[in-house]
This record gives C-alpha cells, structure tokens and sequence, in this order.
C-alpha cells in the first residue's frame, strides 16, 4: 500500500502550470512538524514536495498561499529525468489526491490578534470580532474518484 497523510504548511504559493494534454497541474512544497526531538528539544521539519492534478489543482492553485495549513492525503511517486548536462536527475513527490484546509497563518493571526485584544478587556467576544477561519475559500466542492488522473 502506498499511502500518505500529510499535515502542514506551504513554504511558497504553489507553482500553476498545464501539461500538453491540458490538464492543470499545481506544484508545492509542505513544511511538516516531526514527532521526532532532537537533542535541543526542537521538533524538525521536513520539507515534502508535493502535486495534485486537474479540479485539485485548481482549487489549490487558487486559494492557497504561503503559510496556509492544509492535510493532505495522496501516493509518493518517484520520477528520474535526464537534466540539460545529461545527468540522470531522481525526484521523489508526493501526488495529492485529498486536501481539506485547516487554517491559514493570515487567519491564525487576525484570532490571535481578536483573542489579544478580547483579554484585555476582559470581556467575551462579540459575534462582530469574530473571524470565520473559511471567508477566503468561496463554495464547497466535491470531487469524485472519476475526476482524478489515475
């Protein structure tokens, strides 16, 4: 079984390109917190480089920023290519085939920022300093097995 769950941040705005076929095709990276300490007591990070295709991708390519958190479930595909020097090149993805948005670092902000200024003074927010986490993702979609490339 290939599977993979990813929890994490993207490092950039994902690359949007199309392939020859006309398919859209968005290229990321994930910055995902390790369980493992090291000896300084910092979790490490890895740095997982990560793509979706078609509807995804759209939907990726259009709401998501730097510094977003996202999960992500999908395969990792190994590829090797020949480079312009006639090198043989190896890159290992993570093909992303789910996604649900858990949050944006714009949003982490503005309900830290609300939170700050509600213990101030002391008193409960008002349904007018409450920030919806989900304002910037527009409609909710669906996507099907049948709407995947593989």
């Amino acid at each position: 079984m290939n599977k993979v769950i990813l929890i994490g941040r993207f490092t950039k705005d994902p690359e949007s390109r199309m392939t020859q076929s006309n398919v859209e095709v968005s290229r990321f990276s994930l910055a995902c917190s390790s369980d493992f300490v090291n000896r300084n007591g910092d979790r490490e990070t890895e740095f997982i480089n990560c793509l979706a295709f078609n509807k995804l991708a759209s939907t990726i390519n259009r709401y998501c920023k730097k510094g977003m958190l996202i999960s992500a479930t999908g395969r990792i595909k190994n590829n090797s290519y020949e480079a312009k020097d006639g090198t043989k090149k190896y890159s290992t993805d993570v093909v992303i085939d789910q996604m649900e948005f858990l949050s944006s670092k714009n949003n982490e902000e503005k309900i830290q920022q609300v939170s700050a200024e509600n213990s101030a003074e002391n008193s409960v927010a008002s349904s007018q300093n409450t920030v919806d986490p989900y304002e910037q993702f527009g409609e909710e979609f669906q996507l099907t097995g049948d709407e995947l490339p593989f």
